[in-house]
Order: structure tokens, then sequence, then C-alpha cells
């Protein structure tokens, strides 16, 4: 495939699980990767996996929290590539379990600067970089939980709802510019996120029962929704929030 050919791609969050296999997808495609994380041996684990699958890239260790090196990140990425055409800003954390009243305010401010306020500074500085570059696509990541509560994760499930809104506004705002906007929504995905909770076998076991298809989800699922959203065969599809979730919403 050369769906993305000449153009550069830049993934969040993309040292392992599914940041990884979507920065693998756009190397397939033909895309320079920029790899983004805090994890710098994961991270150029992730570059050398992109470069053996025939592509260039670079690792760029960035904290998402920080609009200062968000914006550092974009400009690298433009500075070593000459643009930037793609985005999937994908970088997230579970959080704390606990009851709203519960939980911390720490945690509530932490999971929303690194799953909610993270996005919107990826995408302050992706969309003018996209449009001078001649166009392109954004993927963000949200989740099932953007849609549905989920007890003792108050934090996630707003970030995540708020994904969602800031995507479709985004869009909207950015369609007559030549630039697409969408999000993905995962279920519960085999990550090392989830993959620590096998050895709890009923929390495990509960997880996957609530999933229609009778498993959990594949990265790569999840990474092949990023590449066609990002491609010509969605070149309609503006603001979308597209669910990968074995029918959990469904049901």
């Amino acid at each position: 495939m050369t769906e993305f050919n000449e153009m550069t791609a830049l993934v969040t969050g993309a040292a392992s699980g599914i940041g990884r296999a979507v920065a693998l997808g756009y190397a397939r495609g033909g895309a320079r990767v920029v790899v983004s994380d805090i994890d710098v041996e994961g991270g150029h684990e992730t570059v050398s996996l992109v470069q053996e699958a025939g592509s260039e890239a670079i690792f760029v260790q960035t904290d998402v929290a920080s609009p200062a090196q968000v914006e550092a990140l974009v400009e690298e990425a433009v500075r070593a590539f000459g643009g930037l055409h793609l985005a999937c800003n994908n970088a997230g954390i579970g959080g704390e379990s606990n009851t709203t009243v519960d939980y911390s305010i720490e945690g509530w401010r932490k999971v929303i600067d690194i799953n909610l306020s993270s996005v919107f500074y990826c995408m302050k500085y992706e969309i003018p970089a996209i449009i001078k570059s001649g166009g392109g696509a954004i993927v963000n990541m949200a989740s099932i939980l953007g849609q549905v509560a989920f007890l003792k994760a108050p934090a996630y499930v707003a970030a995540k709802h708020g994904v969602v809104g800031l995507t479709k506004t985004a869009a909207v705002e950015c369609a007559s510019s030549g630039v697409r906007i969408n999000a993905v929504g995962p279920g519960f995905i085999s990550t090392p996120m989830i993959s620590a909770l096998e050895e709890q076998k009923e929390t495990y076991n509960m997880l996957v029962s609530l999933h229609p298809i009778g498993r959990l989800g594949r990265a790569e699922e999840v990474a092949d929704a990023v590449m066609w959203l990002c491609s010509e065969k969605a070149s309609f599809v503006v603001g979308s929030y597209v669910e990968v979730d074995g029918g959990y919403l469904a049901r």
C-alpha cells in the first residue's frame, strides 16, 4: 500500500499498544512517521519497527500535558520532514479507580490533562501545520467510554466524552480547509494496559463478556480504522465517531 507516500504522520502515545500499531500502519502506507511518547525506550523500539517496515521515522519525547512540548513536537515534525499531513492523537492513561465522590483532585486533573487537554493542544498546533502542508487528516483516540458510563472512572469517561465533542467542533471548523478530523472509539483492547488484568481472571473475563464478539480487540484492528479514516476512501467522512468495539455499544 502506498496511500500515504510523501506524507508525514505524527502519533502520540506511540511507544506501545494502539499507538505503535498506528505508527506501523502509517509506515506500511508509505508515510514518514514522527513517534511521540514519554517512554523513551518504547519510543525508540517503535522507530526501529517503522524503519524495518521500510519508512523513515524519528522519536520525539513529549509530555502531551505540556502545551509547550506539544508545540515543539509539531515544529520538530515539520523541521525533520518538511511538513505534516496526518496525525493520530492517541496518548492517554486509565487513571485511578474511584467513585466521583472519592476521586482525588490530583487524579482528576492528571487524567483530564493527558486524555483531553492534550488533544486540544495537539490539534491547536497540528491543524495550522497540516493546512500549510496542503491538507490531510487527524484522528483522535476516544473510547467506547466516550459514549457511555463506566463505574469508578469519572475522569476517564468525562475526558473521552470531551474528546468526541472537541473532535466534532474542530472537524466542522476545518472541513473547508482541507483537514478532515474524526475520532475512533475502541472497546477494550489487548494492550499492555489491559494485559496486566489477565492474571485477575474474574475481572478479565468480565471485560470479555461485555463484547458480544466474545473477545477483546487487537491494536491492529483499531489501527486499521485509523488508516481508513486518514485515507481517500474516507474523503467524505468528517466529524465522525467510529467505534471499534466488538459490539460493546450495540448491546
